[in-house]
């Protein structure tokens, strides 16, 4: 059985905002050294991105 990750790769499926901002709050964790007690920090940052990509219009990537 294909993992999420694996189908989206493929481009079976498109990733839900909730994935795109766990992805993008881990990011923004790595990038300031993983340093505990910003976690609702990084999220809320994140979301705010996510919801700018996706209000912006950006095509998918399915076309």
């Amino acid at each position: 059985m294909e993992s999420i990750l694996t189908k989206q790769r493929r481009g079976k499926t498109q990733p839900q905002p909730q994935q795109m901002t766990a992805i993008a709050a881990n990011y923004l964790a790595e990038r300031r050294g993983l340093f505990p007690g910003q976690k609702l920090a990084d999220w809320l940052r994140a979301e705010r991105e996510i919801e700018s990509h996706l209000q912006s219009g950006l095509p998918s990537s399915s076309g």
